[in-house]
């Protein structure tokens, strides 16, 4: 039907005969000529259409309608001087029209302007209702084709490293790794579930005891889990895994591999090695495990200056087995006032959200007087107050910014107030404009952490992560001891505040597996019945091995320089887990679920 693609024609196709097709992108009557621009997924073209060259043709332009697609005929020239468009790549030529095919209208009204040149704000909810319209617009289009170059650089780098593409099962059984599954009943099996996986864990390591030593897949998986700006209920994984390798010849692996996706997306050199952080020196400097290290703005614990302070929300905290910490705001003074800071201010909302009480601040003023109220100044000796200013590094103007409190708050309150100061100060570029990539490894994580609701400790990140040898010990008949202290050998790989992916080495003993589950309150019986075919594959030679798992669409998103991976997505579902373009999820007939040996107890909640 055609013979080039629309964006594709340069002027060394000048009086070449084309046959092209596509979307009419707009239409512009100058004087008795009409020009078409016609759009397809390679660019656009201008088309010249020209009454001498056929007065039926010519009718038919005049009534084309945005986004009708048609086929053209045509001869490529070049454009006269005066009229060439170097901000496009067709922009110095276009096709005089020989014939003009209407293939299919547009017959009803567009719910949004979808034009290269309209690239309008259109909400949300209607650009999802109606994302095959979406897609056709310049940014979705080229986000989705930056995916594509994205996972074909990491295709290529693991192909030429040895690995392998193994599929794993979409249907599996419900298994306990932390979020909530999705589950699917069995027709034939009646009573009983498949889960579809929230990651392909279990079955890499088991390939890995099937010997095939490097293994990825670029695998779908599923979280029923409350969702947020880069989180979905269906997404992407690059999931890897490899035998006989140690925890820095993985690092050193995957370094490489981020490095060739950037330079293959971005045209970018990644400086390597990428720094590290222990988890602890991340959650005392950042209050996070995901810190943003493009900007300063860190966390100070000043705990033993204001202990015995007579300020009782400073020492209350420290007698309570908290902490008090604080974020120096260089310029602070002028750039922050005193109302944002109280009740009902911004930056007081910020740690309000993360679950405190509010801020306490100090003003520095010049000779390195303080500015504060008087339960804080009054209690603070010129000795503490000197250390204070010298531990912060705080000069005439900063702002010095308190949290009070158990320390996990402590932690997620100074966290959020600095990621937003650190947009409010202009110390981050936009999204889109941002070209600073600051790489971060984080190790040695605890192996647990404990779940007040439930009482028990559950694992960080999940229950086959092995754990430091150093901390575990040697002797089998200790591990109920030494396990719960012990780190992990774990690894997240973050940027830029976002965490891009996470891994460990893993387990491949089965007494110190089944140790773990009971270390999470899993009873031997049900570890059996859970993880019995893990376990009996780690006695039949399991060889050492680790991995790495990355979140696809959140690559796609900082690459694309996106705030929300669903624009990363060709059809993503909304926060409330829906599909707005099918309607799904939606009701299915009752003989369906009698088939599947399932009721639905669902009520209507009312609304009077």
């Amino acid at each position: 039907m055609r013979s080039h693609g629309c964006g594709d024609l340069r002027h060394d196709a000048s009086g070449q005969t084309v046959q092209l097709c596509g979307w009419v992108d707009r239409c512009r009557d100058h004087g008795g000529v009409i020009f078409v621009d016609l759009r397809d997924s390679s660019g656009s073209v201008q088309i010249t259409v020209d009454p001498d060259n056929g007065a039926e043709m010519f009718a038919i332009a005049e009534h084309l309608r945005n986004e009708t697609v048609i086929q053209v005929a045509g001869k490529v020239r070049e454009r006269p001087a005066d009229a060439i468009n170097d901000r496009l790549a067709t922009g110095r030529i276009e096709v005089l029209a020989s014939a003009i095919t209407v293939l299919n209208a547009v017959k009803g009204n567009l719910p949004f302007p979808v034009s290269v040149h309209d690239e309008e704000n259109t909400r949300e909810e209607l650009r999802l209702r109606h994302r095959y319209l979406d897609l056709r617009r310049e940014r979705m289009n080229s986000n989705l084709r930056l995916r594509h170059r994205t996972v074909q650089a990491m295709r290529r780098f693991l192909e030429d490293q040895g690995f392998i593409e193994v599929e794993t099962p979409v249907l599996t059984r419900s298994t306990p790794e932390g979020a909530r599954d999705y589950l699917v009943p069995s027709r034939v099996c009646g009573g009983e579930w498949f889960a579809l996986p929230q990651s392909p864990q279990l079955f890499k390591q088991l390939l890995m005891v099937g010997g095939l030593e490097r293994y990825y897949q670029v695998a779908r998986c599923f979280r029923d889990e409350d969702l947020r700006a880069d989180r979905q209920p269906e997404f992407t994984q690059l999931d890897i895994e490899m035998s006989f390798m140690d925890q820095e010849q993985i690092l050193e692996l995957n370094e490489a591999l981020i490095a060739s996706i950037w330079k293959a997306v971005k045209g970018v050199e990644l400086p390597r090695p990428f720094p590290r952080l222990t988890w602890h020196e991340a959650m005392a400097r950042y209050g996070t495990d995901r810190p943003d290290t493009r900007y300063g703005l860190e966390l100070t614990d000043v705990s033993d200056l204001v202990a015995g302070m007579g300020f009782k929300v400073f020492s209350g905290a420290v007698a309570a087995g908290g902490s008090v910490k604080c974020i120096a705001v260089p310029g602070g003074n002028d750039a922050i006032s005193n109302v944002r800071i109280k009740p009902g201010g911004d930056v007081f909302s910020e740690a309000q959200k993360a679950g405190a009480g509010g801020l306490a601040f100090i003003r520095v003023r010049e000779g390195g007087e303080i500015d504060t109220i008087g339960a804080i100044k009054d209690n603070l000796t010129e000795d503490k107050k000197a250390e204070l200013l010298a531990r912060t590094g705080a000069t005439p103007g900063t702002l010095l910014l308190f949290g009070a409190g158990d320390t996990d708050t402590v932690n997620k309150a100074l966290d959020r107030v600095r990621q937003f100061l650190a947009r409010e100060l202009g110390l981050v570029p936009a999204d889109r404009d941002n070209d600073q990539w600051n790489f971060l490894w984080v190790v040695d994580f605890p192996m647990f952490e404990f779940n007040a609701g439930e009482n028990r400790l559950e694992a960080l990140h999940h229950p086959f992560c092995a754990p430091n040898s150093a901390d575990l010990g040697t002797d089998p008949a200790a591990w109920a001891n030494t396990l719960p202290t012990a780190r992990a050998q774990a690894y997240d790989l973050v940027l830029n505040g976002l965490e891009l992916g996470g891994g460990s080495l893993r387990i491949h003993d089965s007494a110190l597996q089944r140790q773990v589950l009971q270390t999470i309150g899993l009873p031997l019986e049900e570890a059996n019945q859970q993880f019995g075919f893990l376990m009996d594959a780690l006695d039949m030679g399991a060889p050492p091995h680790g991995g790495l798992a990355y979140g696809v669409d959140r690559i796609v998103m900082l690459l694309a320089g996106e705030e929300s991976i669903r624009d990363t997505i060709a059809f993503p579902k909304t926060q409330q887990a829906r599909c707005l373009m099918t309607g799904a999820p939606g009701g299915v007939a009752t003989k369906q679920l009698d088939e599947l040996h399932v009721a639905s107890t669902w009520v209507e909640e009312d609304e009077s």
